[in-house]
Parts: structure tokens; C-alpha cells; sequence
């Protein structure tokens, strides 16, 4: 069997990305559950292989830059090997400070591309007046990342999208699409050539946003989509914000729900063969099911992970 890399075998610790800086003892603690719920979403749905070639996107937001200290953590702790490429699109934003990125990658001594393409230009062109720009902005995006993997061999682009983004992907879908879909950790590309995986899955948006301020990334806002007041997702998002701190846990469940479906109780027919029930099933179901709402933890078996620094 090709060797994948385990959750059990990795040690938390503090990264040392910032190589010739004194490592501060708070980023322990803060990157701890970062590793562990990648560390776990990359075992349960085999996202890192023995010689991969990732290709991680990294857009200068504080997502891209956590997704990437923790890559860098993995490949020296996981027993398997793997190759980093750190892909950076310049989409021509006015004002995009084009040094950042290359200097940064350059000190960490990553391998590096800084692709340039006028993306900007053709989506304030194209979009109407008043309209979010998201979604051509990201299909242009997504196929010249696609392109630029088939060209150096990457076998996997890795996105920094985190649980926040795939819950809000699921109400979006619900409230405006009318489908049960949210974002999955692992997929085939349109072009049926790559394999995009999300390695932050499992990792709370507010995690992530305390290890960023404690690294103090030099973060690059984006200039396009960021600043529209009309998203519906961001209400979304915060819709999301508010459960979660008037239900500590809520959003966890919601995020563990999407790996415990239950197809014959929703309404898909495709998903489900509810035309051939008879009064004599060959195998029945539970008419009315207990309000069973198991205790354990999300991500469990975690637990004796070591999280001392190395």
C-alpha cells in the first residue's frame, strides 16, 4: 500500500518558518490544534501521498500563509516525503505589492512561482454594475492555477479554505441554490486533470486568525472581492459567527453532520430508492428515530497526539 501520511505520527510544535528568529512560546500552543485537525483531515481522506508534488496557492491572506506553515511542518515530521511549490497569482489589482510574497518565500527558502495575469481588468469589465465579481473572478483564477500544476507536475493544489468556508458554502448553497452542497476536502478538477485539496478543513477560522496575528504575516488584502458590501456570504458569515458565540460547539456539530448523512432520511430519489419501499422491505429502517446526540468529540482518538515542542 502507498504510504499516506498519518495524524498519529505527527508532533505539534512551533514552526520554524521564521528560521533565524527566536521561536515565541505562545505559537506552540496556537499552532497545536492547527496541526492536529490538518494532521486528521489529511489522513481521513488520503489528501498527501508518498511523492506528491503539492502545489500550494498562496494568495497572501492569512489562510494561505497558516496552510503553508503547516505543510512546512508536515514534511519534516511525517514519515513519508512530499514537495512544497508555492504558487502566487498577481491578478494585476491596482496597488498589489508585488515584492511581498518573493521576498517572504525567498527567507523561508521555499520553492517558489509568482504567476502575472490581468484577471482584474477582465472581471470589471465583464461583471455589472453592482454585481459580485467572486464568481468569474474565480473560475479565471482557477484555470490558470489548473494549467500552471499540469506544467511543473504537481499532483495535488492545495487550497487554504477552513471549516468557516465550507459552512458557509453549504448555507449558501441552501438559501440561494436550493441544494444540500457545501465544499469538499478533497476533489477531482473541472478539468479532470489535477486534485485539489483542502488540508484546513477541520480548522476553526479563529484559530487560524490568532496563529496569523501571533506570526504578524504580511498579509496582502485583496482589493477586488473583499471589499464589496453586498456579499451575501459575508451575512452568511456572520450569521455563522453569531451561533457560534451564543452556542459554543455549534458550528463543530454542523461541520461533523456533513461526515454522518443519513440518505433515506433527506428527499434526494437519486440518492435514495424510496420508489421500491414496501410494507415488507428486504431491510427496514428506523420510522421514527431516538433523539440520539452522541457526546464524543469531533476529530476523537486525537487525544494522545504529543503536543511538546521539539
Amino acid at each position: 500500500m502507498t504510504p499516506t501520511l498519518s495524524p498519529q505520527a505527527l508532533l505539534p510544535s512551533a514552526p520554524d518558518a521564521a528560521r533565524h528568529e527566536p521561536v515565541q512560546p505562545d505559537l506552540t500552543r496556537l499552532f497545536a490544534p492547527i496541526v492536529r485537525g490538518v494532521g486528521q483531515a489529511i489522513g481521513d481522506y488520503r489528501m498527501i501521498e508518498q511523492g506528491d508534488r503539492v502545489m500550494v496557492c498562496l494568495s497572501g491572506g492569512k489562510d494561505s500563509y497558516t496552510l503553508l506553515d503547516v505543510l512546512l511542518h508536515l514534511q519534516k515530521k511525517a514519515p513519508i516525503d512530499f514537495e512544497l511549490v508555492a504558487v502566487n497569482l498577481d491578478q494585476g489589482q491596482p496597488g498589489f505589492p508585488k515584492d511581498v510574497l518573493p521576498r517572504y518565500l525567498t527567507e523561508l527558502g521555499v520553492r517558489h512561482d509568482v504567476l502575472t495575469e490581468d484577471t482584474y481588468s477582465v472581471v470589471k469589465e465583464k461583471t455589472p454594475e453592482g454585481k459580485t465579481t467572486c464568481s468569474l473572478c474565480s473560475r479565471l483564477r482557477r484555470g490558470i492555477l489548473y494549467r500552471h500544476a499540469r506544467e511543473i507536475g504537481a499532483t495535488k493544489i492545495a487550497l487554504g479554505h477552513h471549516r468557516e468556508d465550507i459552512l458557509e458554502t453549504l448555507f449558501m448553497n441552501m438559501f440561494f441554490g436550493a441544494r444540500l452542497k457545501a465544499m469538499p476536502p478533497k476533489l477531482q478538477s473541472d478539468d479532470g486533470t489535477n486534485v485539489v485539496i483542502r488540508p484546513l478543513a477541520y480548522v476553526a477560522e479563529a484559530d487560524i486568525i490568532r496563529y496569523a496575528q501571533a506570526r504578524a504575516f504580511p498579509i496582502i488584502p485583496c482589493n477586488l472581492c473583499g471589499s464589496q458590501p453586498n456579499l451575501q456570504r459575508k451575512v452568511v458569515g456572520e450569521m455563522l459567527e453569531g451561533w457560534e458565540r451564543e452556542h459554543p460547539g455549534r458550528l463543530q456539530n454542523i461541520l461533523r453532520s456533513l461526515t454522518r448523512v443519513t440518505p433515506s432520511h433527506l428527499l434526494d430519489r437519486d440518492l435514495y430508492d424510496f420508489a421500491s419501499l414496501s410494507v415488507t422491505p428486504a431491510q427496514g429502517d428506523t420510522g421514527f428515530d431516538a433523539e440520539s446526540y452522541p457526546e464524543r468529540e469531533f476529530m476523537t482518538g486525537l487525544s494522545e497526539l504529543s503536543l511538546l515542542p521539539q
